[in-house]
């Protein structure tokens, strides 16, 4: 399970780091018992001791100016070491400790807050995404203090509880806090790599547009039997829109939709190529019969580089257990947009409802609601923070990481760019089969491990930058 020994580490440090594996592991169990759950109500105190418990341990780690900071909602909580000197770069390191619910429970192996280690494997709701990822990054400063007294560069954590909940208390307070949140780097480790032994730098986001379409039909419910074939049944006329959404290359068919993408440029097609990803990876990870999508592109491209519209979930009339012949007053879907660079994530909502209702019959009324939108994340290749990022896994890992974008979203991190104005690096170490959001959701432990020595690479890779 334990990495070997790094001999680019000074070695008291490597000592320190062997020696301290098993409390860091246990520090880690007793975060993951606690049930902050974000999203559900009944959780509330459990988020707030979440918090504590970390704010606790930041304390206890070395750092400096502790606090849990109120919100609207669930509580941030900041801490930082400001002591390296003058000229020293400061990195801000953002994470969340709020967590997903566990449904279905009966699906899990071992119950989701009493983690459980099988094999080189911590099971836990909440051990990859992101208590694990996080707190390796408070027990690198802990080790660096614990053995030098001093960080190389000065660090700044930004930790909040709504991320599995659209980040809105974090949105408000970080545009308000800007020369108090003031860094040349930001570090986000919630990502994954794409085994043990290769690491991943995603150098990219991509943007988010989510929101609800709604067809209406008759002011009621109507008898299936009594007015079908004569009244336009809602959940037929959302079908047909629905699947007009896309072209049958797999393109989305909105008019204006790709008007302002950004083209890949051929270096960056080349640097995704290098990515050991493509059909056979997919239909292994997926189960699915065989890949689909916009046409032109790699599986790499079409998940990270290009926009995409998928329909999350749609309902409508009786669907219970049963039956009952009814025709529905309306029925709805549940969309989303990942966007790429360029692309307006407040304008694809309009952009949709204008199209649903251009090819809408005049026999139902269509609306779209907007529920959420970011736009996307790039950092350049080039930038000397990124190059830094690249050389700690090397050191680390023995291996150079590979560049790509992530399909996902994390819509905070356009707020640090724009409030900031410093480049993010995107430095997971969590692995592609974690299971996120779904049950058994796992933290690899040796991965956890080189995490807390990647992010002592990287502070000291930085002040050579």
């Amino acid at each position: 399970m334990n990495p070997s020994p790094n001999p680019a580490f000074d070695p008291d440090l490597d000592s320190f780091l062997q020696s301290a594996q098993r409390g860091q592991l246990e520090e880690l169990c007793d975060w993951l018992r606690i049930p902050s759950i974000s999203t559900l109500p009944q959780h509330k105190e459990d988020v707030e001791r979440a918090a504590d418990w970390l704010a606790q341990k930041m304390k206890s780690a070395g750092l400096q100016n502790v606090e849990t900071v109120p919100t609207d909602g669930h509580p941030i909580v900041y801490g930082d070491w400001l002591n390296a000197g003058e000229g020293a770069p400061t990195v801000l390191i953002y994470g969340h400790y709020d967590v997903q619910p566990v449904d279905p429970l009966e699906l899990w192996s071992s119950p989701p807050f009493e983690p459980s280690v099988r094999g080189d494997d911590l099971f836990a709701r909440g051990a990859s995404d992101d208590k694990g990822q996080l707190f390796a990054h408070v027990a690198a400063v802990e080790a660096v203090l614990a053995t030098s007294g001093a960080l190389p560069v000065n660090v700044k954590f930004l930790v909040e509880g709504e991320e599995e909940v659209g980040s809105q208390g974090l949105a408000e307070y970080l545009p308000s806090e800007t020369e108090k949140l003031a860094a040349d780097v930001c570090l986000i480790s919630d990502t994954h790599i794409l085994s043990p032994e290769l690491p991943l730098i995603i150098y990219g986001l991509r943007g988010i547009w989510a929101g609800e379409i709604s067809v209406r039909g008759p002011a009621h419910d109507l008898h299936s039997g009594m007015f079908g074939g004569a009244v336009h049944n809602p959940n037929q006329a959302l079908s047909t829109l629905l699947a007009a959404l896309h072209d049958r290359s797999g393109r989305v068919a909105v008019p204006g939709f790709y008007d302002d993408v950004q083209a890949l440029t051929p270096s960056e097609r080349t640097a995704l190529a290098q990515v050991p990803y493509g059909d056979a990876e997919l239909l292994q990870e997926t189960g699915a019969p065989a890949a689909w999508g916009e046409e032109g592109y790699t599986v790499t491209e079409r998940i990270g580089a290009r926009p995409t519209l998928e329909i999350n979930g749609m309902w409508g009339g009786f669907i219970d257990e049963g039956f009952k012949t009814v025709i529905p007053a309306e029925a709805r879907a549940k969309v989303s947009c990942r966007l790429v660079p360029d692309q307006d994530s407040s304008a694809i909502g309009a952009m949709i409802e204008r199209y649903l209702q251009q090819i809408a019959p005049q026999t139902v009324d269509v609306s779209v609601d907007t529920l959420q939108h970011a736009p996307a994340t790039v950092v350049p290749l080039d930038v000397s923070e990124m190059q830094a990022a690249a050389r700690a896994y090397h050191r680390v890992f023995g291996a150079e990481p590979v560049f790509s974008r992530e399909g996902g979203s994390i819509p905070i991190a356009t707020v640090v760019q724009e409030s900031l104005g410093i480049p993010i690096l995107f430095m997971g170490f969590g692995l592609p089969d974690d299971n996120l959001h779904a049950p058994n959701e796992k933290l690899h432990l040796p991965n956890f491990y080189r995490g807390i020595r990647v992010g002592i690479a990287l502070m000291e890779e930085l002040i050579s930058s």
